[in-house]
């Protein structure tokens, strides 16, 4: 079983702007191309900054208003110095949060969530702009078909886990939802078997229904039993 990687599902197409870049050349190019952010990239293709709607509404937000307000914070001094900013080197958010092609998806997600955005820039080992990946980008693990994902299942997981006992099990998938049924020797086997079948690419869920000869789990949660 191969993970998916961010390299597996971003786009390589990507636009960038220069630190260059008027205000409204980066206006121009989100609406055109419907991004809610843009990249912003050196001579070396080495990512500087983000520049996002967000970044660009302070023009509006602050409009007329030039004159800094009483004990305001440093973030909303951040964000008036941006209502005034002519290029894109002013405009982007610095230093900019990026991702390695290499990094599994599920990382990226996390990376995603813990900074709140809804894309990140990705660079190769050099820290040079090679793509894009996006949430949605981010969920094309599960258009997987399910052929795939069973094939997947049947020798990553119960051919490698069960040996000559994986004939015994089989693994029905339909819209992502794997079942197992069959009988295994222990229930620690099973349970590793449904762990398992949850980290392969495209699972949506997996439901247990697999039989065990003999328990060797401590259902109160104190443990596991072994028996010699």
């Amino acid at each position: 079983m191969t993970a998916w990687k961010v390299d597996d599902v971003m786009t390589k197409a990507v636009v960038s702007v220069e630190p260059a870049a008027s205000y409204r050349e980066v206006v121009d190019l989100l609406i055109g191309h419907r991004f809610s952010a843009v990249p912003v990239v050196d001579e070396y293709q080495h990512v500087t900054g983000v520049i996002s709607e967000t970044d660009l509404l302070r023009k509006i937000e602050y409009a007329g208003d030039e004159q800094p307000r009483l004990f305001e914070g440093r973030r909303r001094r951040g964000e008036r110095a941006k209502a005034y900013a002519g290029t894109a080197a002013d405009l982007m958010s610095s230093p900019p949060v990026v991702v390695l092609s290499k990094t599994p998806i599920a990382a990226a997600a996390r990376l995603m969530d813990a900074e709140n955005v809804k894309r990140l820039p990705v660079v190769d080992d050099l820290g040079r702009l090679i793509g894009i990946v996006s949430r949605g980008d981010l969920l094309k693990v599960h258009l997987r078909p399910d052929g795939e994902i069973s094939a997947d299942i049947n020798e990553s997981v119960l051919d490698a886990l069960l040996h000559e006992g994986a004939d015994q099990v089989s693994a029905a998938v339909d819209g992502g939802v794997v079942r197992l049924t069959g009988e295994v020797d222990r229930r620690s086997t099973a349970n590793l078997a449904v762990r398992l079948a949850r980290q392969v690419p495209g699972v949506v869920e997996v439901i247990d229904k697999l039989q065990v000869a003999f328990e060797d789990t401590d259902t109160t949660g104190a443990g596991v039993f072994y028996v010699a």
